[in-house]
């Protein structure tokens, strides 16, 4: 018997067929609208939407070939951050002394990280981090620092959401749109007195780093035994600097840009440099530093300096420098001991053509010191700064590395360092000479300088 199908039986015997199909596809889990959606992970919101816009940039943490890489040894680029932050220690010397790591799960306040993008001063209990980051951009919103805050509290961990991203989108500045800078206040009269870099612009993804010869105004004697720097944000560092050379100095009140609106070097202001000697500086906002009790810094009658200062503008929009210096006098009845310039200088430099050199040279007391403060001075082909003690107890131990020649490290010493007669200090510099001739000590761009600055008392 011949069997046949009608169409209708056909078309709901494939319905069926359809429907069962279906079903079957949905209960094997193969229909996408059913699948679990993947979870967005707290850290991966921070990669994202903080770290990769703000601070994996070209020219600041984004690899290794960055010209600051030297200094902070940091990069946050997606495939490496997280092991480069969490449980690891900071290269920053303050932050080191502190027991701060770059990140300490279940710990804000001991996490470099939060303080960088906090730029409110009172969580950093009086310590100095250095500049707030990102360094030139606009800071972090009351958000997104929240986010960073609650995802360190939280254990910092690679995986799982567990901080509201919503906090995210709070667009709250961290600072007035409007920045309201307060200088410091004007010491008294018999307190001391105050000096200025009256507000100064910075153009749009530019660097200004600017030099001006002011009196400091001593028609007498002073000694000063603290001083404090107040700057707006995005400045990079500011340095007071004597001159080695009273002759030939650059024009009183007169800004010397080292950049041209190009970038090219300004020549004749770098060749100014070369007649620096360290007064004070600071690499962070804001400092309140004072000597040891019964110690000061003279500042000889009708004295003049050079003030340095340097902006970092990564924005479009114009930006405006200012900085505020006070110093702080006391009478000369109490003073027992002068702090004393270092200025300890290695002439014998001879750097071969297309060769890489360490240079080494001793500094040995001729009677016991203590030293407060360390920072050096070098040119382009400096690669490397490195300060050792030399004989006694700490024999070879290393007090201060430096690896960014325009803006060396200024480091400051909580407990001074005591060397006694004899004792001293080693300067192990590395050049790399990549020019085609050879390069010894001068005064030039195109020579070499290896100079220990830094502050020290005689017992």
């Amino acid at each position: 018997m011949q069997h046949r199908f009608h169409p209708f039986k056909l078309s709901l015997l494939g319905a069926v067929g359809l429907s069962l199909l279906i079903a079957s596809c949905e209960k094997s889990g193969d229909n996408p609208a059913d699948d679990p959606a993947p979870v967005v992970t707290s850290f991966d919101q921070l990669q994202r939407r903080i770290l990769t816009p703000t601070c994996a940039v070209s020219g600041c943490h984004s690899s290794e070939t960055d010209p600051t890489f030297a200094q902070h040894k940091l990069v946050l680029a997606a495939s490496v951050a997280y092991k480069n932050l969490v449980g690891v220690a900071s290269t920053n010397a303050t932050a080191k002394a502190n027991g701060l790591l770059r990140v300490k799960p279940f710990a804000a306040l001991e996490s470099l990280l939060y303080h960088k993008i906090n730029a409110a001063a009172s969580h950093h209990s009086g310590a100095n981090y250095g500049n707030p980051m990102p360094l030139g951009k606009e800071l972090l919103t009351v958000g997104q620092i929240e986010f960073v805050r609650r995802w360190i509290e939280a254990g910092a961990p690679r995986e799982g959401s567990v901080v509201d991203s919503t906090l995210l989108d709070d667009k709250t500045p961290s600072t007035p749109v409007t920045e309201s800078f307060d200088g410091l206040k004007v010491p008294a009269a018999t307190e001391g007195f105050q000096l200025k870099l009256d507000p100064f612009t910075i153009i749009p993804n530019f660097e200004r780093e600017l030099f001006i010869r002011k009196s400091i105004g001593n028609t007498q004697d002073v000694y000063v035994n603290r001083f404090e720097v107040k700057m707006r944000n995005n400045s990079h560092h500011f340095v007071m600097y004597n001159f080695r050379n009273n002759q030939n100095l650059p024009v009183l009140n007169q800004i010397r840009d080292l950049r041209n609106p190009d970038n090219s070097y300004n020549l004749l202001t770098a060749l100014s440099m070369q007649n620096h000697v360290y007064f004070i500086g600071i690499q962070a906002p804001y400092i309140d530093y004072a000597f040891p009790e019964g110690t000061a810094l003279l500042i000889p009658a009708n004295t003049t300096m050079d003030f340095n200062s340097h902006y970092v503008n990564k924005s479009t929009a114009t930006i405006t420098g200012e900085v505020f210096v006070n110093l702080y006098t006391t009478d000369k009845a109490k003073v027992k001991n002068v702090v004393k310039t270092m200025d300890f200088t290695n002439n014998d430099l001879s750097i071969p053509a297309n060769k890489r050199v360490t240079l080494s040279k001793t500094f040995l007391m001729t009677k016991p010191v203590k030293v407060l403060v360390l920072t050096s001075h070098t040119h382009k082909l400096a690669e490397k700064f490195v300060i050792k003690i030399k004989g006694g107890a700490r024999d070879g131990e290393v007090i201060y590395t430096s690896t960014n020649w325009e803006h060396p490290e200024i480091k400051t010493f909580t407990t001074p360092i005591l060397l006694a007669k004899g004792e001293g200090l080693v300067s192990e510099i590395t050049y790399n000479n990549t020019t085609a001739k050879d390069v010894s000590f001068g005064l030039t761009s195109e020579d070499e300088m290896g100079i220990i600055f830094g502050y020290y008392l005689e017992d």
